[in-house]
């Protein structure tokens, strides 16, 4: 009997749909993971940061609403193997934050500011896929594999934390998965509620549907886009994924693929997948609300240092977000809806790298006057 195959088309343009919602709405509430950094460091306001708080709660309580009813195993993503590389997850982490302070902001800021007409980012989106290809598959790609992913940890079970905090405590894995995602979810809509910073109307949307994107993801690669057993391998299967897993939004690798899909579209083996959706997606919500709120503008670089700026950061960002498994959007949220601890490490890592660059460049600008 023919096994009915999930169909890839409906898969890519789901992700494409959630792209474009995530643009259209991180446009409108100028949702910034490296502003949000930023002004904390430089303000101490700390509205943003909530608001990509309340996205990373709004996903762990998604995903963990999803695992309870048996929609999707996240433990079959990339995020929560065995293998704690955590080297190259802090090492990666902290290149991404600063490169995203050189080049202005993360992987979602520059496909965001692409839609709005952002010149400079185009040119940063260009880098920083070549840079993540030549890690991901170059000369990078050896350096990182036989240098900083060497140093790992083997786990006995997978790395996500109700998996570890079980095995710690010698219980059973249910248990613990039952109510610790829901605990850390609920402690982090606390946190961020608790203060009149996060009560607007841009930061609760933003937050709200930003992670409600990151479950929309987990849903349609996880489920929507599963097969138990695929006709030709006889192997269970994830459609339209590039790594044959459940996926849901991550901008690095994505960067890569795209940028390999337009230099060999003949090859008839290389197709839109999930994720390079998402990012056209994102570009395209954007370029909406740009047009809409009458806020597109063409910017470019205004000398040649901005320009050389942008080019250093971005293949920081293209190296660091392959090395550590994803950048503020693949980690910083869909990594850490899983609770993997490689996730959880990435995430601080590129707070610290970002702020780290932002107090270097404090230091240089008071030196100047």
């Amino acid at each position: 009997m023919d096994t009915a195959l999930p169909s890839a088309t409906l898969i890519v343009w789901l992700g494409f749909g959630l792209g474009a919602i995530f643009g259209f709405v991180g446009n409108k509430t100028n949702f910034c993971t490296m502003g949000a950094v930023s002004d904390i460091v430089n303000m101490g306001n700390w509205t943003r940061m909530r608001m990509w708080l309340l996205a990373i709660a709004v996903a762990i309580i998604g995903v963990w609403a999803m695992q309870m009813i048996g929609l999707v195993d996240t433990r079959k993503s990339i995020y929560t193997g065995s293998s704690l590389m955590w080297l190259s997850n802090l090492v990666g982490g902290l290149l991404f934050g600063i490169g995203m302070t050189l080049a202005s902001g993360c992987t979602s800021k520059t496909l965001i500011r692409i839609g709005g007409g952002n010149l400079k980012s185009l040119v940063v989106f260009v880098v920083l896929g070549v840079s993540a290809y030549v890690t991901l598959k170059g000369v990078f790609g050896v350096w990182r594999v036989n240098t900083l992913d060497t140093f790992s940890v083997k786990l006995a079970t997978s790395q996500d934390l109700p998996t570890v905090l079980a095995a710690a405590l010698g219980v059973g894995r249910a248990g613990v998965e039952l109510w610790l995602p829901l605990a850390i979810g609920a402690l982090l809509l606390a946190f961020v509620l608790s203060s009149r910073e996060a009560w607007t109307l841009d930061a609760l949307l933003g937050g709200i549907v930003v992670g409600l994107t990151v479950v929309g993801g987990w849903y349609v690669t996880g489920h929507v886009g599963y097969v138990a057993e695929h006709p030709d391998t006889l192997q269970e299967a994830f459609i339209a994924t590039n790594s044959n897993r459940p996926e849901s939004l991550s901008l690095v690798a994505p960067f890569a693929y795209t940028l390999e899909l337009l230099m060999f579209w003949s090859d008839a083996s290389k197709h839109v997948t999930f994720g390079i959706a998402t990012a056209l997606g994102i570009v395209a919500g954007s370029l909406a609300w740009a047009l809409i709120s009458r806020t597109y503008r063409e910017e470019s670089f205004p000398n040649a240092a901005d320009l050389k700026r942008h080019i250093l950061g971005a293949v920081l960002m293209g190296f660091g977000g392959i090395t550590a498994l994803g950048c503020t959007i693949g980690q910083g949220l869909s990594g850490v809806s899983t609770l993997a601890l490689g996730s959880i490490i990435t995430f601080l890592s590129l707070c610290a790298g970002a702020a780290l660059m932002m107090k270097i460049d404090y230091w240089r600008m008071m030196r100047e006057a």
